[in-house]
């Protein structure tokens, strides 16, 4: 296993350093591997798509315009 170091901001070092009963490394170690995950499934979902990146664009801005419109009238 490869080690890795991490910069934290001072407010999370403070709250990590009251629970040293946590296993801090294995908490990042999971959320890497779900953000690892999800990247993998996006990939492979983009690359069996026929869309093009102007046609996401597209879709991506109707969905933007239909929330704003449901939720600001």
């Amino acid at each position: 296993m490869v080690n890795m170091t991490l910069a934290v901001p001072e407010e999370l070092h403070d709250i990590m350093k009251q629970h040293t009963e946590i296993k801090w490394s294995e908490i990042a170690r999971k959320a890497m591997w779900e953000h690892a995950r999800k990247l993998e499934l996006m990939e492979k979902l983009v690359s069996e798509s026929k869309l093009t990146e102007k046609d996401a664009e597209e879709i991506g801005h109707k969905i933007k315009a239909g929330l704003h419109k449901r939720y600001f009238g």
